[in-house]
């Protein structure tokens, strides 16, 4: 009998090429085998030629607690699952209290085992006051990063970090070699922003861009950087909506620092002029959804191969909380985990750029940023993590989704792919029209040594 449990035939995505008719061979949860033509025997075989096989997805910014009672880990893996996302990258800004301590990460952890369909890797963060002790039995635990703001979402769940304290983390979060992300916004003029246009009364949905200009993001981006310059670290700026940004994080690269960078997929997609009127508060996401012309910026940096990896910053808030007239007492963010793959498969199809970069931005780069060994590719010993994408037009209707809400940015945007089939570790997660694994079959995942 074959030692091959899993045999997949179709066109094979990879990061330097694509294989067409080419075949995956699965055994034992790791893949076997990568070729072309013929398959060999297997135990069970599926064919899929004419579509596309890709490694399974990695999305590397999820808030699945922000919402108390809400969303959580199990749905979300779910959703992460019909979206083809093999690997969530939660983020510590749970509701009510955010994950600072070994303690409360390692509560995080059972849940995923309880509760995950997909593999989860954990982010951790500190408090603002007597937080940074907490660093080592957080490393000790198993995050795969940690995560700070310069700015105040929430003086709780989400505070702000002092440019002092982001300082000493980075130092000593520096030897473990862990990834360093912050949220890249300027407090005092976001502030100073918000309240002149409230004074004027100027509240509707185009005032966020306003409010929120490109100075603000870029100023704290270069912070970042320049923090990790000092200190050694792994300085990350996530959710970058600037051309500007990239700049600066190719400065820094070049120069020899650890810098990485990392954008969203409605910055691609979306644009202030077309979306903003159209969704209003539900495109309020923080950086703002930028003109036109920034995100055009933005796709020559995707195809110069300048961003690390590419991320939803999925967060599913409920209605009732992106409904206010004035902009600035909605929520920032939406859901995105099942549109991330699909709509960044479309993008770069629309300015031709190659699928092989989705491969890199969506699985191989995230892979490398947090230390995760076993994914991100298709390649003989890596973790049988697949997802099979089928070619055509489909317009993303939200009431199917299998997130906590159903209202999307995204609604109404043809794509052209959608998601066939997920397999996590080689054992079908999605059939293309439901869930077909079990709560607690996703995994917790610790960085490599």
């Amino acid at each position: 009998m074959s030692d091959i449990d899993l045999a997949l035939r179709g066109n094979i995505v990879l990061t330097d090429r694509i294989i067409e008719d080419g075949y995956v061979a699965v055994s034992g949860g790791k893949v076997a085998a990568v070729g072309t033509g013929t398959p060999p025997s297997a135990r069970e075989s599926q064919d899929f030629r004419g579509q596309w096989i890709i490694p399974g997805v990695i999305d590397g910014q999820v808030h699945s607690g922000s919402q108390a009672n809400h969303e959580g880990i199990g749905m979300c893996s779910r959703a992460a699952a019909a979206g083809g996302v093999t690997v969530m990258v939660d983020m510590p800004y749970d509701e009510p209290e955010p994950v600072t301590n070994s303690t409360l990460f390692n509560e995080k952890v059972a849940t995923v085992q309880r509760d995950a369909h997909v593999d989860v890797a954990l982010y951790a963060t500190i408090t603002v006051e007597n937080g940074l002790d907490a660093i080592p039995g957080l490393v000790d635990a198993g995050a795969c990063a940690f995560k700070f703001s310069t700015f105040e979402a929430n003086p709780t769940r989400f505070p702000r970090v002092g440019d002092d304290t982001i300082f000493e983390a980075f130092r000593r979060l520096a030897p473990s070699g862990l990834l360093c992300g912050v949220h890249n916004q300027d407090q005092e003029m976001t502030r100073r922003n918000i309240a002149r246009l409230v004074e004027a009364g100027d509240t509707g949905p185009d005032a966020f861009g306003r409010a929120h200009t490109p100075l603000i993001e870029n100023l704290a981006t270069a912070r970042i950087y320049e923090i990790g310059a000092e200190t050694g670290a792994r300085a990350h700026a996530v959710h970058v909506s600037t051309s500007r940004g990239f700049e600066i994080a190719n400065m820094y690269k070049r120069a020899g620092y650890k810098a990485s960078i990392e954008s969203c997929v409605q910055y691609l997609m979306l644009n202030q002029e077309e979306h903003v009127p159209r969704f209003g508060a539900k495109v309020k996401h923080y950086p703002p959804i930028r003109p036109k012309a920034e995100t055009e910026l933005l796709w020559s940096h995707i195809a110069a191969g300048h961003c690390d990896f590419v991320s939803s910053d999925h967060v599913s808030w409920g209605l009732e909380k992106k409904s206010d007239p004035n902009i600035f007492k909605n929520t920032s963010g939406g859901p995105g985990i099942e549109t991330l793959l699909p709509a960044f498969w479309t993008g770069c199809e629309e300015h031709g750029i190659s699928p092989t970069m989705v491969v890199k931005q969506l699985c191989e780069g995230p892979a490398k940023a947090f230390l995760l060994a076993d994914k991100g590719r298709l390649e003989a010993g890596a973790d049988a993590d697949i997802v099979v994408l089928e070619p055509g037009r489909f317009p993303f209707d939200p009431s199917k989704s299998l997130s906590a809400v159903k209202w999307s940015s995204f609604e109404g945007r043809e794509f052209t792919v959608r998601v066939a089939a997920t397999y996590v570790r080689g054992a079908l997660a999605w059939d293309g029209s439901a869930i077909r694994n079990n709560a607690g079959d996703g995994r917790f995942l610790r960085p490599a040594a």
